[in-house]
């Protein structure tokens, strides 16, 4: 099993999702997150003043999957959450070692 960890645009998480129910992965955690890259924030105005926005808002979607299903869904994230433009985001992929179901107490992938 692995989690799939994905930043993505705010305005791309609804089409995001949907596309990953359409995959059969309906469950999901989600968390509004600010953070930067390598763009470092961006510089905006305000009544003719500049100020620098450091953090910028963004989406992160946890997702724990089988193994056979990973490039599945890391291809349908980077597909729609891409706009070539600077600040789409990042996918960060890792081993998970068991997952316990709690009303059940199933384990493994069962639990997923």
């Amino acid at each position: 099993m692995k989690k799939i960890e994905a930043v993505i645009r705010v305005e791309k998480l609804e089409e995001v999702a949907d596309s990953l129910e359409a995959l059969g992965y309906p469950g999901m955690m989600v968390s509004h997150i600010e953070g930067h890259g390598r763009q470092k924030g961006l510089v905006e105005q305000f009544r003719g003043r500049e100020y620098k926005v450091s953090f910028l808002p963004k989406i992160k979607i946890d997702i724990v999957a089988r193994d056979s299903d990973v490039e599945k869904i890391i291809s349908a994230i980077s597909r729609i959450a891409k706009t070539g433009e600077i600040g789409d985001g990042k996918i960060f992929i890792s081993p998970v070692e068991n997952v316990m179901r709690i009303r059940t107490g199933e384990k493994g992938e069962i639990a997923i």
